[in-house]
């Protein structure tokens, strides 16, 4: 059985706020290289046969910050990219949410393209074979894999045997660890969204309290 560490890179000064999806030029922030560095002395303990990332630099920074001191070279991948979100691309969310289109992705994600951008099941589909190509070459070992909250969504819906439409309900906060084992046997998700803190919580829940009605955007990555 191969360890599938499935880690989100670390905040920008747009997490939360804009569309950033495959667009460059999107590093960390002050505050995510802190995320992180501590996420790294997480890590630490952890024997890492692998390291592979998206090759968006947010992903690529987060990787080399953990991968400090481990002797890994880093192998980029474009199929982990976050989501093409087309025209709205670098959009700011708010004015997003009053759209049809944002409205039907709340309700059925899975029958929406974004504007002359990709499907959700598109995105699933370039991702997944990366993910278990990592699991049968490295079999037996621990591989670290820093990617995008949607795309990290998709693949934990995947392995739960979740449908697409039901990807929401899962959340992948920044500098995040979720741990799924695959192998000969069905797969086994051990960690989601393990932070090491409960800070996000509370984050999540004030943030909840001001606006009760707004659903958690797709890929605000």
């Amino acid at each position: 059985m191969t360890l599938l560490l499935l880690i989100r890179h670390a905040v920008t000064d747009a997490t939360g706020s804009r569309l950033t999806g495959q667009r460059r030029g999107f590093s960390l922030s002050e505050a995510g290289v802190a995320q992180a560095s501590a996420l790294a002395e997480r890590l630490r303990p952890i024997p890492l046969a692998a390291l592979w990332s998206s090759s968006l630099e947010r992903c690529v920074e987060t990787a080399r910050i953990v991968g400090d001191g481990r002797r890994l070279d880093i192998r980029t991948f474009p199929e982990l990219m976050d989501v093409d979100y087309g025209r709205w691309s670098g959009r700011s969310l708010r004015p997003l949410y009053r759209t049809t289109l944002w409205r039907r992705l709340q309700a059925a994600p899975s029958n929406v393209r974004f504007p002359e951008g990709e499907t959700l099941s598109e995105v699933q589909g370039r991702s997944l074979p990366v993910l278990l190509e990592a699991a049968d070459r490295y079999r037996g070992k621990i591989v670290a894999v820093v990617t995008h909250a949607d795309v990290i969504r998709l693949a934990l819906a995947h392995f739960a045997g979740m449908h697409v439409d039901h990807f929401q309900r899962l959340t992948v906060s920044p500098a995040s660890v979720s741990a799924v084992s695959l192998g000969d046997r069905v797969p086994r998700i051990l960690r989601t969204n393990d932070t090491g803190s409960l800070d996000d919580l509370l984050a999540r829940h004030a943030a909840a309290k001001q606006t009760p009605k707004r659903t958690r955007p797709a890929g605000s990555a």
